[in-house]
């Protein structure tokens, strides 16, 4: 007994009879036309509209869901009553409006660059805030699912390069292509508040990935002797904490003198910034300003910023629409100010500092 026979009636069975009876059936004699005139070409003209080139099966459309032959495409992934549509490759265009399904973000494409062997495409929304993405699945055009392909030709760096043309990170560091992120070290760098973490990510990101180093943030510079505390610091689990508003005198100071004085403050380094707020490190020329406007003691330094600039800042959504568009307005380590510059280099070169033997009790 054959094991792969069709069971009767199924409908495997029910197909192989019609291939069979139309393997045997008589095939209808083709209306004779009127002979072609001999001459080149004619054998080409005779052979048209006689079965030799069958039209391809009629996909589904408006006024026919299954089209011509319904084995050969799914209606509910193909067409324009798909509940489930399948994706379909495309380009990656400026201008286009996409959405990444993942995070919902909306935004226009303005770029496609390659970063460490990956393609990106960056797209902006309607505020002006800019975020990239790998491309491939995941993206919506128009309402439907779209696998984002790169730009026909070649796709040419969009961010900083050197004189000889080779691609570099926002911190003006080589930039590695088709690098993967380190396994990451013992050692932490900690800031204040998630403006600053989003700055050093925005220029710091390649680097800190290269190295293995986890930024974390303290949620405001009184809890940094807790979390060090909790750290547990030591010559292989160093901890570098940078704190704004870094002066003599200042509230940040003392506690940063106290962290010293905790068991493993020799592997503890707190640098910071003269500025109240991260904000002003970055350049005020790429805001249109000549100089930060100067807030009143007692008014809370955003809300002062943000009024002084004329734009929103009744709530904390207005706070946080305003320093994307600061944080966007930044490129490169060259959009900062020198006093935030030399601090975050000089903490990660801290941190990844190669640990000696006798060091490690």
């Amino acid at each position: 007994m054959n094991p792969y026979r069709p069971v009767p009636g199924s409908t495997a069975a029910r197909r192989a009879a019609l291939r069979q009876q139309a393997a045997t059936a008589t095939p209808a004699r083709p209306r004779r036309d009127p002979a072609p005139p001999r001459g080149p070409g004619a054998r080409s003209q005779d052979l048209r509209g006689h079965g030799q080139d069958p039209a391809p099966p009629r996909a589904p459309g408006a006024a026919d869901r299954y089209g011509s032959d319904v084995l050969a495409t799914d209606p509910h992934r193909v067409g324009p009553a798909a509940t489930r549509p399948r994706s379909v490759e495309v380009a990656a265009e400026p201008g286009m409006v996409l959405e990444d399904r993942q995070t919902g973000f909306v935004g226009a494409v303005v770029a496609v660059e390659k970063s460490g062997g990956t393609y990106l495409v960056v797209l902006e929304d309607r505020h002006g805030l800019r975020r990239g993405f790998p491309l491939g699945p995941g993206f919506w055009l128009e309402g439907r699912p779209v696998v984002l392909a790169p730009p026909p030709g070649r796709v040419r760096p969009t961010g900083p390069v050197s004189a000889a043309g080779r691609a570099l990170t926002a911190s003006g560091s080589y930039a590695v292509a088709g690098e993967r992120a380190r396994v990451a070290r013992a050692s932490r760098i900690w800031v204040e508040g998630r403006h600053d973490a989003e700055l050093v990510e925005k220029v710091w990101g390649d680097d800190l990935r290269h190295e293995g180093v986890v930024v974390l943030m303290l949620d405001g510079v009184d809890n940094l002797e807790r979390v060090i505390s909790d750290f547990g610091p030591g010559p292989a689990r160093r901890a570098g904490v940078l704190v704004d508003h870094l002066v003599a005198g200042s509230k940040e100071s003392r506690i940063a003198q106290r962290v010293r004085s905790l068991p493993g403050g020799d592997d503890v380094l707190v640098l910071g910034h003269p500025y109240v707020d991260v904000w002003q490190a970055v350049r005020p020329e790429r805001v249109g300003l000549r100089r930060w406007p100067e807030v009143p003691r007692g008014t809370d330094v955003k809300h002062g910023t943000l009024q002084a600039l004329g734009w929103p800042h009744a709530t904390q959504a207005d706070v946080a629409r305003g320093w994307q568009r600061i944080l966007g307005s930044v490129r490169s380590y060259k959009d900062l100010e020198p006093a935030l510059l030399g601090r975050v280099e000089e903490l990660i070169d801290f941190v990844t500092a190669p640990v000696i033997a006798g060091d490690v009790p």
